[in-house]
């Protein structure tokens, strides 16, 4: 039988970043993205997910490269954990591979992992695939769009995309596009983030319109926040402070990282003297100060935060600082972001953030973009990538109005297998995929129950009941104890202390006779005896934990 290929997403779907999908055929396979999930609420201690590579180890005779679309998190930061697993070559554009080298050098991996970098307009031979790199427009430098021919058909891969034609770096190549819907596409796998947003997204020249009603007449010090990767907006920061005759410094270890490759490579143009040391600020009188800085996500440790909770070593926020916040807040840090709103207003400065004066822009493609990508590209089967269920399900709705059939239409789940020849397109089983957590430098050690018993420690505390037995007899010799963490204070709540463990001894006692080694029975008693007592009486489900001694 003929060879079929097969597209099989192994993040992305379902869910909002950890965006990464594996392309198959006989024995050769390409990887287009690598990203990472930030933790959900309920992700106690976790500090990233990233995609199962399980798939990819098993078959890594098979994998020929690795093809990046830009250089966001999302879709470059599980690049250095997968090639502790697999190496492979990683193909991407000038900034994306700057980006890539930052976090591999950060892992040790610099020399093991080989960066080729292109050009929109580039073609690249991997096994039997040929991807070709199409310039597109979106909130990072150098993004591209694939279209990769391979023996049944052509597949385009969006990325994350917007139409811009007023971008600095030129509007998403349409003409391409256009081409290639004439030379025929099987398959379209294409951006849903924002597909419930009608009309078109706003020009990056709105921000530049905005930032510089903001700086115009403000004679207080200026602080911007906005996403790091963001290079035409910060170009728009400098060229504006640069109006106005005010110094830029930059505070931020991913601001300042991200500065310097940008510098290196030429994608940031940078006024002699403009940017200056953070210390040499305190010289410099207010009107005369822009700080750049990282923060607009609420992130705990980043340089708005330290500024917001008077913990930064360099910056105090005073009153009068004008705070813009240059972005909108990412589904899930909503909460955090306002904590930080808050705690500025307390101090006096001013706050103008996206809701109120339009100082964020997206870079992702509305509903009538997407029609137009849909419309030029023509292609026989649609799968929406890059979103939740609903922007999956939204998407399906809008290729379907555009006039694709509903049964060439196909939502999957992450692991699901499409198997294409030139005219069919099917599904043919799973292979294993998931969510696999990174805790410090730990990298899978984290599952569901670990979480599991994380959330119900943070929910209800935690009990330890302590208590040395008689080797001889097994009779209590000392305890019980009782410490508590997380569940009462002690010193308030002395008389359920003395219930509590008068409950436990009763347990030891009720296991009498031949059962008095039997330890792991106790500790079954001990604990099923007070978590009925204790949610009798408090209503209160904590975690117990009896240790037993044995003297």
């Amino acid at each position: 039988m003929a060879e079929k290929l097969k597209i099989i997403p192994l993040g992305g779907l379902d869910e909002i970043g950890k965006n990464i999908t594996v392309l198959e055929y006989g024995k050769d396979m390409i990887v287009v993205d690598c990203g990472v999930a930030f933790p959900e609420e309920d992700m106690y201690g976790v500090d990233l997910v990233i995609p199962d590579f399980s798939y990819l180890v098993a078959n890594q005779k098979k994998l020929r490269g690795m093809f990046i679309t830009h250089g966001h998190e999302d879709h470059i930061g599980s690049i250095p954990y997968c090639m502790q697993q697999v190496v492979c070559p990683i193909h991407g554009t000038a900034m994306t591979n700057g980006l890539i080298r930052l976090k591999l050098e950060e892992h040790g991996l610099a020399n093991k992992v080989k960066l080729h970098t292109h050009k929109p307009g580039d073609t690249v031979k991997a096994g039997c695939f040929t991807v070709e790199f199409i310039h597109v427009n979106h909130s990072i430098a150098d993004a591209v769009a694939f279209a990769i021919r391979t023996p049944v058909g052509t597949v385009v891969f969006t990325g994350d995309f917007k139409i811009d034609p007023t971008a600095k770096d030129g509007m998403t190549d349409l003409a391409r596009l256009g081409e290639l819907g004439k030379e025929g596409v099987l398959a379209l796998l294409a951006d849903s983030t924002n597909v419930e947003r009608q009309g078109y997204t706003p020009s990056e020249t709105v921000v530049a319109e905005s930032l510089d009603r903001q700086f115009k007449n403000c004679d207080q010090r200026i602080i911007v926040t906005t996403f790091a990767s963001n290079m035409h907006r910060i170009q728009a920061v400098l060229s504006t402070a640069q109006r106005y005759g005010r110094k830029v410094a930059v505070t931020g270890r991913s601001m300042e990282n991200m500065l310097k490759v940008a510098q290196e490579l030429g994608y940031l143009k940078v006024p002699a003297g403009a940017i200056v040391d953070l210390n040499a600020i305190k010289s410099l009188p207010k009107n005369k100060v822009v700080i750049v800085s990282t923060g607009s996500q609420g992130e705990n440790m980043s340089a708005l935060y330290r500024m917001a909770f008077s913990t930064h070593k360099q910056i105090d926020i005073t009153a009068g600082d004008r705070i813009i916040i240059s972005a909108s807040a990412i589904p899930g840090n909503e909460k955090a972001v306002s904590r930080i709103i808050n705690e500025l207003y307390r101090k006096g400065a001013e706050v103008v953030y996206e809701k109120s004066q339009g100082l964020h822009v997206s870079g992702h493609a509305c509903q009538e973009e997407l029609k137009i990508i849909h419309g030029l590209l023509k292609p026989r089967f649609f799968l929406p990538v890059h979103g939740e269920q609903r922007h999956l399900q939204i998407h399906a709705k809008l290729a379907n109005a555009m006039g694709m059939p509903p049964r060439n239409i196909r939502i999957g789940e992450i692991g699901t297998v499409f198997e294409f020849t030139g005219k069919t397109c099917k599904t043919n089983g799973t292979v294993t995929a998931g969510k696999v957590f990174v805790d410090g430098t730990g990298v899978g050690d984290v599952g569901s129950v670990v979480l599991r018993d994380r959330k119900h420690l943070a929910q209800d505390g935690m009990i330890v009941v302590c208590v040395n037995l008689s080797s001889q007899d097994g009779s209590v010799i000392s305890g019980p104890d009782i410490i508590t963490r997380g569940f009462i204070y002690v010193k308030e709540s002395e008389e359920l202390m003395d219930e509590l463990r008068q409950v436990a001894v009763e347990a030891i006692e009720r296991c009498g006779g031949k059962r008095r080694r039997d330890w792991a029975t106790i500790k079954s008693a001990i604990k099923n005896d007070l978590s009925g007592y204790l949610y009798k009486h408090t209503k209160r489900n904590p975690m117990i934990l009896p240790v037993i001694m044995e003297i």
